[in-house]
């Protein structure tokens, strides 16, 4: 699997409501993507999780804007005013990520959701649940609407474990309780049907050929990059072999509320 790689040619505007404060940049192939900045707060491990969760969740099927990989010049962003906006912009020159942009698209709102939703909402759920992905809560859906499609956006919280290598064994059968907060998991009722559709969807290989996406610069904190991807295999893998435990502790959840 390869992912395309854009240079960034215009620096368009900052999105200021999320925490890393993304950008929306013109790319060489004529497209316009929100640019994840690898000199961000969050760092390199941000991106990893961006990339990992998002090409998860393409081989599951689920509703997620293209990725690329874009080179980004930080001469780009010289006029930008703000400084505390040049400074990530100064330090993600080379290899970045960026999320196809949906214009027109609007926040997910959880009071207009129907019952129709069911299938699709137990699926992400239970994504989010393999992914440890802790922020998908009603106060920040990361779900846009656009063309009447949902699609899932911003994962760079997921993949906690790797911000903490020693203890990644011990974080791969964690049954992640806090899929109670997920903002679908009330429309979520057809979740073992979810966890025996979705979990054959990903093999060892396939685990195997998304890590191998992740450019070698964002894995040199961690020692060699074969040796971090290895470990990103080991922990999605093992959380993938039954039984699950976060699928039978998103059941539960979901079972409290009914």
């Amino acid at each position: 699997m390869r992912l395309r790689t854009v240079a960034a040619t215009r620096y368009v505007t900052p999105l200021r409501e999320g925490g890393s404060v993304p950008a929306i940049i013109e790319a060489d192939d004529c497209g316009t993507y929100v640019l994840k900045f690898r000199g961000a707060a969050q760092g390199a491990k941000a991106l990893v999780a961006e990339l990992v969760a998002g090409e998860v969740a393409r081989a599951l099927g689920l509703p997620i804007p293209e990725l690329v990989l874009v080179e980004l010049d930080p001469v780009l962003g010289r006029s930008e005013p703000d400084p505390e906006l040049r400074a990530p912009l100064r330090a993600s020159g080379g290899l970045n990520i960026g999320l196809d942009y949906l214009p027109g698209s609007i926040a997910f709102d959880p009071a207009l959701a129907v019952s129709s939703l069911s299938g699709l909402a137990a699926r992400i759920v239970w994504f989010d649940a393999l992914i440890a992905n802790v922020d998908r809560s009603v106060r920040n859906p990361n779900l846009l609407l656009w063309h009447k499609e949902l699609y899932l956006i911003d994962h760079g919280a997921a993949l906690y474990f790797h911000h903490d290598w020693a203890t990644f064994s011990s974080h791969s059968g964690d049954r992640f309780q806090r899929t109670r907060d997920h903002v679908l998991l009330p429309f979520a009722r057809d979740l073992a049907e979810a966890d025996a559709q979705l979990a054959p969807l990903l093999s060892r290989d396939r685990v195997r050929e998304i890590l191998a996406a992740v450019p070698d610069s964002w894995l040199a904190s961690d020692g060699p990059p074969e040796d971090a991807r290895a470990i990103y295999v080991d922990w999605l893998w093992q959380r993938l072999n039954a039984p699950r435990g976060f699928a039978e502790e998103a059941a539960h959840a979901y079972a409290q509320l009914v």
